[in-house]
């Protein structure tokens, strides 16, 4: 839960009141707003806000802001990181399915080219980041949950762990992976703000900080972060239909990160892998843990037109991969 910083408001309301552009502005929804406070910066900013709240604790004070106010405030009880849970039958709240959600909040679907219809503010729950986030990318590459309606933003505060992952470079050590390369494509990356740990509330009954421990990355802040689904992602050879192959693909290659990409596409029974790469101007010996995001697209595309990705054995173990993330 966040507590307060003065900075963190500007900012939020900086990043609202900028670049606004003619015509309907997208919906602001909040996820965990709490006691509210970040709640009324957003209300300060002018911008309508709905408030997606899981502790029903919480909800008196919300409900009580949202009476004093002619419309500008919609409360709904929910859990934004338990949308469309993977379950048969009823599913019971706080837990709620995305259409629900998207009628209540009066949002349409709209083409994957057009404007941002919503854009979400929320706290990653620490426990589940990182299965929060690959939850996310599924649903970004697959055009299900939250982005049936669009290219969906998220200004949300990771761990600045993640952060290091999410923006690493090619052949940075341990912070470069599939998770990276994956995102990078997707999504505009961008930092909006970096906040210490003092700043939010804590579960821990000493009062000490429950910060995740990083042995290898920086992690002494949480980082407001702006993701945007790329406007072009789905143009090329990469589809929805097609996008669970592209990320079995790049976790294949960047599974082992020192591995030569030769030998993975030879353990791919693919022929003509150095040609491929020849073509693609990519070096021969080049290991995976070095290519760019751009890279992993275009041998992809450039994979679609080979036989490799419509054997059985393949698709087996792409399905196998999404059962294991899920």
């Amino acid at each position: 839960r966040f507590i307060a910083c003065p900075q963190l408001a500007r900012t939020v309301q900086r990043c609202l009141q900028g670049g606004a552009s003619p015509g309907p502005q997208p919906v602001l929804l909040e996820c965990a707003p709490g006691p509210g406070i970040l709640t009324r910066t957003l209300l300060n900013a002018g911008v309508r806000v709905i408030a997606l709240e899981s502790n029903s604790a919480f909800l008196p004070n919300l409900q009580s802001l949202e009476n004093s106010l002619d419309g500008q405030l919609k409360v709904i009880y929910g859990d934004f990181f338990r949308l469309d849970p993977l379950v048969t039958g009823t599913v019971k709240p706080p837990a709620m399915c995305s259409e629900k959600l998207f009628e209540t909040m009066g949002v349409a679907a709209v083409p994957w080219r057009a404007d941002v219809p919503v854009k979400i503010f929320g706290i990653l729950p620490q426990k589940k980041e990182r299965n929060t986030l690959w939850r996310l990318l599924f649903a970004l590459y697959e055009c299900s949950s939250i982005y049936r309606y669009g290219r969906v933003e998220l200004n949300i505060f990771i761990s600045e762990k993640e952060y290091k992952v999410l923006t690493a470079k090619p052949g940075e050590a341990r912070a470069y992976q599939a998770l990276t390369v994956l995102w990078q494509v997707g999504c505009e990356i961008q930092l909006l703000h970096m906040e210490p740990w003092s700043s939010f509330v804590t579960n821990l009954k000493n009062g000490g900080l429950a910060v995740p421990k990083s042995t290898w990355l920086p992690n002494d802040h949480l980082c407001l972060v702006r993701l945007t689904p790329q406007q072009n992602l789905f143009t090329g050879g990469l589809k929805p239909t097609n996008s669970a192959t592209f990320i079995f693909m790049v976790k294949q290659c960047l599974a082992k990160p020192k591995s030569r990409l030769t030998d993975r596409l030879n353990s791919w029974s693919l022929d003509n892998g150095s040609k491929l790469l020849k073509e693609l101007e990519i070096p021969k010996n080049a290991e995976t843990r070095n290519l760019y995001p751009e890279d992993y697209r275009r041998l992809f595309e450039a994979l679609q037109n080979s036989n490799t990705f419509t054997e059985t054995w393949f698709h087996d173990e792409v399905l196998e991969s999404i059962r294991n993330i899920n």
